[in-house]
């Protein structure tokens, strides 16, 4: 792989190459001010912050991209039933990924706390463990995906608190790093729902999950290893039938925590109950190659979309509900050699840009357009009330949508954002009758017919 990267280096030279590297050219780079949303508890019409969203600017070398982001997305965040008393904030982070990633074949980098690597919309991905264990004894680390669901909001995320200082006494809270543990698609989109958040405060995610088509790139590792969604080839070595993509990680058949998969005698954990269930601790799974189709981190050779040669890839996994699968993103060590300067955040952190490096314009590249039939669902339709407008996957620039009447006046007008997935209509004060949704973006235009009913 790398050396198919620097052939097409020398090939295409160095300023063309840059405009064809996913690693550089799919970030969600905000070019129109966007800025955040958030709803809070009890409140279902959302606050526009003053945070930019998605990515502010990309910047590359030969051998590394440099995100500059918020962290804040474009689709609404908020809120945090479980009594989180963090708020999104910009934390004016600077992430570094290798352009040409390497097979680690010494010691593995185990996934830390905070920020394990980063979303196209310069959200922070995490890994499975929320810091806590039982009895703090570091034994039985807990799951963040159970222990913490009921904190989760539409989009699957939440944030982690920011401090002034070292947690503790004296310390002021001064923020919160939003960020995705799993599977970056809103709650009411799986196949079956487990959390009724989205009732209230509806919102969206990086894209929706679809059985027949290969998902998108989601986003990064820090060892530059990208990040897919649920779906991908069936076979790893070409284009074609579409499956989920599983973990090969299972529960153990345990109802005691004594051991460990591999036999460890460990402090005992609590047994398995209902306020305790299986999988609430990372060590209730065990690793079994013959389950899945992933390795030990989540990840394999494949091609995909972006990679037709084939590179080594991660899955955010899903069952067969669509429900997150253990482990989320990325496994508890990466494949990969990492840019462990990442891992000092929130904020700067440790990376610094120290060589000579050039400003990516996204203008200057090409992306397929979001205006297919295939990529556009419009419900409910006929309607009374409400009329969504939802995209497959967030489409890299925004996307005007106009609702007209049949003599051709303009009702109303809304927009799919940046990074987003998703519009609305609200229709309860129109009159019955034909509508027509029209889409414009840069230039191309696509109509549906909606029917508005009483």
């Amino acid at each position: 792989m790398k050396q198919s990267i620097i052939i097409a280096m020398i090939l295409l030279g160095f300023d063309a190459y840059s405009q064809t590297n996913p690693a550089i050219v799919n970030f969600l780079i905000n070019t129109t001010d966007l800025t955040g949303r958030h709803y809070l508890e009890g409140n279902s019409t959302p606050i526009v912050d003053e945070f930019p969203a998605n990515v502010q600017s990309v910047q590359y070398s030969s051998d590394y991209s440099y995100m500059s982001c918020s962290g804040i997305p474009s689709y609404i965040i908020g809120p945090y039933p479980d009594g989180n008393p963090a708020l999104a904030s910009d934390n004016e982070h600077l992430f570094k990924l290798p352009l040409i990633p390497a097979e680690n074949t010494g010691n593995l980098t185990s996934t830390p706390l905070g920020p394990i690597g980063v979303f196209i919309n310069g959200v922070p991905m995490y890994d499975y463990k929320d810091g806590n264990s039982y009895n703090n004894q570091g034994v039985w680390n807990r799951d963040a995906i159970l222990a913490e669901k009921d904190g989760f909001d539409c989009a699957k995320g939440h944030p982690s608190p920011v401090f002034d200082g070292p947690p503790g006494p004296g310390s002021t809270l001064i923020g919160g790093t939003y960020h995705h543990h799993q599977n970056p698609s809103a709650f009411n989109l799986d196949l079956v729902v487990i959390s009724d958040i989205c009732d209230l405060y509806l919102a969206d995610g990086l894209y929706v999950i679809d059985a027949e088509v290969h998902s998108p790139l989601l986003g990064y590792a820090f060892d530059g290893y990208p990040v897919y969604g649920a779906y991908g080839y069936t076979n790893p070595d070409e284009a074609g039938e579409i499956s989920r993509i599983r973990s090969s990680y299972k529960l153990r058949d345990i109802t005691a925590r004594t051991t460990y998969a591999d036999g460890s005698d460990v402090t005992d954990g609590p047994a398995v109950s209902t306020t305790y269930p299986l999988g609430f601790y990372r060590e209730d799974y065990e690793f079994d190659a013959l389950s899945g189709d992933l390795d030990e981190h989540n990840g394999r050779f494949c091609v995909t979309p972006e990679y037709p040669e084939g590179i080594y890839c991660y899955f955010a996994t899903v069952d067969e509900n669509w429900n997150s699968a253990y482990p989320y993103l990325v496994g508890p060590t990466y494949y990969g050699v990492v840019e462990t300067d990442n891992f000092s955040g929130p904020g700067q952190g440790g990376v610094t840009i120290t060589e000579p490096v050039v400003t990516y314009n996204p203008a200057n590249s090409v992306f397929e357009s979001m205006l297919d039939e295939s990529n556009i669902t419009v419900f409910p339709n006929p309607t009374s009330d409400l009329i969504a407008i939802q995209l497959s996957e967030a489409s890299h620039q925004n996307i005007q949508v106009e609702l007209f009447d049949v003599t051709g006046k303009l009702v109303n007008r809304s927009q799919i954002n940046q990074g987003s997935t998703i519009a609305y209509f609200d229709t309860k004060t129109l009159y019955a009758g034909e509508y027509l949704l029209v889409f414009n973006h840069e230039g191309q235009k696509l109509t549906r017919r909606i029917i508005v009913t009483k």
